[in-house]
């Protein structure tokens, strides 16, 4: 079975290689939807959903919210951030991450 939580946070980067308006400074409200897979445990649950976003919070919204993405990463493309995100809970047994830099864009990662 799997589960899923939808988190935000707002961050800004530019992408120096860009040759439109993205190399400019920018920021986004990005929303993230973590997604974990696993066997219902003996009180009927995959995984607690508040387990799950403090583990998240912890390990993702506390580094990357209201930050300069370009201090963190080298290449703060969207793709690039999700490969990060995926790194950093991968042992919460992901399934799959969706982040959205904009209402219309986004990224699926599935660990490949």
């Amino acid at each position: 079975m799997k589960i899923s939580k939808e988190f935000t946070f707002d961050s800004a980067h530019r992408l120096k290689w860009h040759k439109g308006k993205c190399q400019n400074f920018h920021g986004h409200t990005y929303k993230l939807i973590v997604t974990v897979e696993g066997k219902l445990n003996q009180d009927g649950i995959v995984m607690d959903f508040a387990d799950l976003k403090n583990e998240v919070k912890k390990k993702v919204l506390n580094i990357l919210d209201h930050k300069n993405l370009n201090e963190i990463f080298e290449n703060p493309t969207a793709e690039n951030i999700a490969i990060w995100i995926w790194e950093k809970l991968k042992e919460l047994n992901l399934t799959e991450i969706k982040l959205w830099e904009t209402p219309t864009s986004y990224v699926i990662y599935n660990g490949k």
